[in-house]
């Protein structure tokens, strides 16, 4: 009788009906969903949430794999969950670049309250209408992998129509989206171990991406 989104459906089915902050509740039927290892901390969210919702800065203590522990300015202005953990993307001042901040990684976060959002605080090129990888989209032509024998149950797994499944995505999501999804981005299909069903049919596409060392077999040099 109702159109359903299939996604919020199970994920009600798994976690519990309600839409209020009831804490645990138990589920209508037997159903098991993948262990979350991320968990940021509430407090921190609660402090980005505050700064993207009032168009303010934020000043954290960061700690990064590259440079260890930091304090960083930023200008946040979207939560995002890649499948693994959930991070914000927003503007670093330190490196004046638009940049993703792993949510657990920060261990202390401060609003700035004195920063409106103004030219004379935020400037126009920190706001996200000015993310270029952000508001680049990409389309992605992903097919059974080649090396696949039985490519219909591929096909039956994504719902593909001809033999293809084309997905729409942000550019700054795409290497996280490809990892998680196991898919093959390498020119040729040349990776062949198991966990890899599908492949990325138009590996062009990620022509000018950032944040593609993460996707499985991508070489910017053949792109």
């Amino acid at each position: 009788m109702f159109d359903y989104d299939v996604v919020r459906t199970l994920a009600t089915i798994s976690q519990g009906y309600g839409d209020g902050f009831t804490g645990k509740v138990k589920p209508p039927l037997a159903c098991e969903a993948p262990y979350h290892l991320n968990k940021p901390s509430l407090s921190i969210v609660a402090k980005v949430t505050e700064a993207i919702h009032k168009g303010k800065a934020l000043r954290i203590t960061y700690v990064s794999l590259s440079s260890g522990e930091t304090t960083r300015e930023i200008v946040p202005h979207t939560l995002v969950d890649n499948g693994l953990r959930w991070h914000v993307r927003g503007f670093d001042r330190n490196h004046g670049e638009f940049r993703d901040f792993v949510l657990t990684r920060i261990k202390a976060a401060v609003v700035l309250e004195d920063s409106t959002l103004s030219p004379s605080v935020i400037k126009e090129s920190e706001l996200e209408t000015q993310d270029r990888q952000w508001n680049r989209f990409v389309e992605l032509e992903l097919v059974p992998h080649p090396r696949i024998e039985h490519s219909e149950a591929i096909e039956l797994d994504y719902g593909m129509t001809g033999g293809v499944l084309k997905v729409e995505i942000r550019a700054a999501t795409a290497g996280y989206l490809l990892r998680l999804w196991n898919v093959d981005c390498s020119k040729e299909a040349q990776l062949k171990t198991p966990e890899f069903h599908l492949w990325l049919k138009n590996y062009q596409t990620l022509y000018g991406v950032g944040n593609l060392a993460i996707a499985p077999g991508f070489d910017s040099v053949t792109a």
